[in-house]
């Protein structure tokens, strides 16, 4: 039995892989991922992370070779992580010119500057001896005030280090405006800020804690969102606006779609997301399994990101998949010359 006349037939824009190109609504492009590194004080050769398969901490030697790697990939940027050998309360190797983190910079701006977008973490969890993203009172709480003392001196130690783009990650009430002022008064005025506006106090972060050595006790929940809460998001977003955050990030990624829906609809400026080292662990470690296919899974999950309206994410397969973007893009011309061109 046939259908009636008139019935609208959706798999006509499905029926072959040129076609389902062709009207793609959305699609991903080497430019728009970045790739998160850790650079990491004291190796002496590149140290694998048993939960992230494939991401390692660098030395900086390894890390110029990495970076040059996604750079010839077209990855758009190099979000960079330190993780010093001192750790104290203070986090005091986070605004040294000699700390890991800012002489990583200083190398990469260097010799990729005029290639890539040198990105800085600006947090202080890697630097401090608690683990925790502020400096601590007397009570053992964070202190939003003091923090964002801390913050400012290293927006300035980064930017001079040569970083384009400064992260501020730790969920820090008016760290935007701090960091801008402090920026602006010293003469960077170009330096981009990205806000974590959106930042959940997510389990998703737990392999990240191997990634940079955390000395974390507790949790973060009194500075990071509550996963229950979307509305509270966009109220972040109106604060950072004011503030004068050039980018807004959202984070964790795939469990929080409806939030960097919402986001991006709301947002005047360009809304990132950051595909955290705990949803790349169960694509990796369920592909090994045999449960799902890798490539398809990765693509499948990036694709979510561009559909909720993320102008660029941050994914630890940035270089991979950039690689396989340009593959992929060099066949269709090739093919296309092939077929008759003039």
């Amino acid at each position: 039995m046939s259908l009636v006349p008139g019935t609208v037939r959706p798999r006509r824009l499905r029926s072959t892989p040129a076609l389902r190109r062709l009207v793609s609504e959305v699609r991903l492009h080497p430019s728009e991922l970045i790739l998160p590194m850790f650079v990491k004080e004291g190796l002496s050769e590149p140290l694998p992370l048993g939960g992230m398969p494939g991401v390692a901490q660098h030395t900086l030697d390894s890390l110029l070779e990495a970076a040059r790697e996604a750079v010839a990939a077209g990855v758009g940027g190099l979000m960079l992580f330190g993780i010093p050998e001192h750790k104290d309360e203070i986090g005091s190797q986070a605004d040294d010119p000699e700390g890991i983190l800012n002489r990583a910079l200083s190398l990469l701006a260097r010799e990729l500057g005029d290639d890539t977008v040198i990105m800085a973490d600006l947090c202080l969890d890697e630097f401090t001896s608690h683990g925790h993203c502020g400096v601590l009172d007397q009570a053992g709480g964070v202190d939003n005030d003091a923090t964002l003392d801390r913050y400012a001196s290293m927006a300035l130690a980064q930017a001079r280090a040569g970083a384009e783009v400064l992260g501020l990650s730790g969920m820090m009430d008016g760290q935007v405006a701090y960091c801008r002022e402090a920026l602006d008064a010293a003469g960077f005025t170009d330096t981009v800020i990205m806000g974590y506006t959106a930042k959940y106090a997510s389990a998703f972060y737990g392999p990240f804690r191997e990634a940079v050595d955390s000395e974390l006790k507790g949790d973060r929940k009194t500075y990071q969102q509550d996963p229950a809460n979307g509305r509270e998001a966009l109220r972040e977003l109106g604060l950072d606006l004011a503030e004068g955050a050039d980018i807004v990030m959202v984070k964790p990624g795939l469990p929080y779609l409806d939030v960097l829906a919402e986001v991006a609809q709301e947002s005047i400026v360009p809304v990132w997301t950051y595909q955290v080292s705990g949803e790349y662990a169960m694509i990796e470690f369920a592909a090994a399994a045999g449960a799902i296919d890798r490539e398809k899974a990765i693509d499948e999950s990036l694709i979510a990101f561009k559909r909720a309206g993320s102008d660029a994410i941050l994914t630890y397969w940035a270089t991979e998949v950039a690689q396989r973007l340009q593959t992929e893009a060099a066949g269709h011309l090739s093919n296309s010359n092939a077929v008759g061109g003039r």
